[in-house]
């Protein structure tokens, strides 16, 4: 049985896979993740299209990161906390911003989204993933 075939994930992580920022946070999760449980979907690719769309979220104009856990959409400061109970290391703190009333994390994270290609940079695509990780991801295919 291929690895693809054995991976189940218990997340769905829609990214914006030419922002330097969000490439740096998926490959932070990769390294410091308690179980590989969670699939990395680029916003550029067509099924990361749909899933946004489903969202409402306009991908080609996305100023957020969709984690979907359990069947729920969860965008924007709750997403990053979410997220943020499937980590290791000093970031898996970040389970405890629900401490933080919502209009100020949400007014935070909407400040880094969208300047996050001037403060960050932007790439032409992602980064190639590892053979070990390929299963786990969805990217834009080759123009």
């Amino acid at each position: 049985m291929s690895e693809k075939e054995t991976f189940v994930a218990s997340a769905i992580w829609l990214f914006d896979s030419v922002c330097v920022l969000c490439d740096t946070a998926v490959q932070y999760t990769l390294d410091h993740e308690k179980a590989p449980t969670i699939r990395f979907i680029s916003i550029q690719s067509k099924e990361g299209q749909r899933i946004a769309r489903d969202h409402g979220i306009d991908p080609e104009n996305a100023d957020t990161f969709l984690f979907i856990e359990n069947g729920r959409a969860l965008a924007r400061s709750d997403g990053v906390i979410a997220l943020s109970r499937h980590l290791n290391g000093p970031f898996s703190l970040l389970r405890f911003g629900w401490l933080v009333p919502r209009f100020l994390r949400d007014f935070a994270y909407n400040l880094v989204a969208r300047n996050r290609y001037r403060l960050f940079g932007k790439r032409a695509g992602c980064r190639p993933v590892t053979p070990e990780t390929r299963a786990r991801f969805t990217l834009a295919e080759a123009a």
